[in-house]
This record gives structure tokens, sequence and C-alpha cells, in this order.
């Protein structure tokens, strides 16, 4: 039985049961038809992923996993900020005449920065410590650059990473601001996932936990019948993940080295609407 079924059975129940609704509010997203999107929404959202032990994708819902390990690609690998390098859509929304999203997300990850041992870009960084000072309490990613929020499309909701190796296990904490719960969390978690597995093989480390702090978790509200739907399905056993063995150039992964096998998720047919 998949533990990231019942992390997310438990998560969205908690916010069906207990959520405050800010419907009447004066709300800033919007559906299509211009109506404004409220949400049930709860603070503080903490889940535990042990990478050791399963792939945290639902079975409770098919995963686009090729489009999910896309956009992890181009926001952490390309470090691009342009939508028209993305395979999906998802983006587009937010993009401008250029096809950018502003000054965020890769943007952010591939300015250089200057430090004792020379510049690096935040990924880079990472990269670099993991190999060289892997007992590091300062190794981190952050997107939340207050100078340029102004330049951004949308503020950046996934924002940072904390890494951490403890016993040769690669573990890390992803920050998270808002959520959209139905249309991101499992997504975000998947993609985080499959980011730390890049960063084990590139250091020769092993994967451990992946901590997911989300302030504000929400389900909108058109969602809400969809989420309950969900969370009354039985879940089914954990994917496995294969990786090529061939691959340990963390710049060199593509999507096609990442594959979910034994993977019998439950038929979704809704078409979700997203908010914007």
């Amino acid at each position: 039985m998949s533990i990231a079924d019942l992390t997310f059975i438990r998560n969205a129940s908690r916010i069906l049961n207990s959520g405050h609704s800010d419907e009447g509010l004066d709300v800033r997203p919007r559906w299509q038809d211009g109506a404004p999107a409220y949400t049930r929404r709860v603070f503080g959202m903490v889940s535990e992923y042990d990478l050791s032990q399963e792939f945290p994708a639902l079975t409770l819902r098919r995963l686009a996993f090729k489009n999910c390990i896309d956009e992890i690609l181009w926001i952490y690998q390309k470090k691009s900020n342009n939508v028209n390098e993305l395979k999906s859509k998802i983006w587009d929304a937010w993009a401008d005449k250029d096809g950018t999203i502003g000054k965020a997300y890769g943007y952010q990850l591939k300015q250089k920065h200057k430090y004792a041992e020379g510049e690096f870009d935040q990924v880079d960084r990472v990269i670099f410590d993991l190999k060289n000072n892997p007992n590091s309490r300062r190794i981190i990613t952050n997107m939340y650059n207050h100078n340029d929020l102004y330049e951004m499309g949308l503020y950046p909701c996934a924002y940072s990473l904390t890494f951490n190796v403890i016993g040769g296990r690669l573990n890390a904490i992803l920050n998270q601001r808002s959520q959209d719960f139905l249309t991101a969390n499992n997504w975000n978690v998947c993609q985080y996932a499959i980011l730390l597995h890049m960063f084990a093989a590139e250091t020769g480390l092993a994967v451990g936990t992946l901590l997911h702090v989300i302030a504000d978790a929400h389900i909108y509200d058109r969602h809400i019948p969809i989420v309950d739907e969900l969370i009354k399905k039985e879940p089914r056993p954990a994917p496995k993940l294969h990786i090529n063995p061939n691959v340990r150039d963390f710049y060199s992964f593509t999507p096609d080295d990442f594959t979910l096998e034994e993977y019998h998720p439950h038929k979704f047919e809704h078409k979700i609407e997203v908010a914007v």
C-alpha cells in the first residue's frame, strides 16, 4: 500500500474537514470564466517521504510523470524562465509576450554569487558542497528574491530547498509558501523526489528523506468534489522507480532516464480547471 496515498488522504481530509473557507472574501485567484476562486485552506502542512522505501507517486490517480520531470529539469537543470522550453503548457498563463515568466524560478538559480572558492550559481554550489563539504548545514537554494519579485510572472510557490547529509543519506526540506493541493501536491512531491535522486547520483550519496513543508495548503471550491472522490479510493502498492544507471552527471539526465515500473494507478477522468 502506497504511503504517499495514505499521506495524501490524511492531508486532503484535514483540509476538507477542518480547513477555513475564504468564500466571500476579496481573493486574487480567478477561474477562467472570471468568477472568484475560493478555497478551503489550512496553515502548516508537513509531510515526510522516505525515498529509500518507495517512490511517492500517487496511485489514487495517474501522475503525468514525464511532464513532472520535464518541469523540474527546466527549473534546476536548464535554469530557464522561458515557457517555450517546456513540453507542457502549465506556465503559459503567467508568461509575457516573449514567453518568459520574468525573473522567476530558473532565472534565480542561474545567477552567480561569490564564495571563498570562486563563483557559483545556486545549483552548482549545492553540487560542490555535497561533494566537498557534505557535513555543512548551509546547503540551500532559495528562489524568493525580494529585489526581483516585481519582475516575476508569479511569486515562487516552492521556493527553497535545504539539504542535509547524515549517515551517507541525502535529505532535503522543501519549503512552499502556497499550494493548490489537487493539481500540485503530488506533482511537487515527485518532482523534488526526482531532484533528490539526481543530486544523489551526481554526488555518490544514497537518497534519504524528503520533508515537504507547506505554509498554506488549499483546495479550490470547484475541486472539492473531485478530491472527495479521490480520497475514497483504495490505495494500491507504490510503483518502483528505475533510473538509468549509466547517468551520473546531474546535467545529463533527461526525462527518459526515469521510469515508473509496476505502476497501476486508478482511472481518473476529470479535466481539472486551474485557477490563476
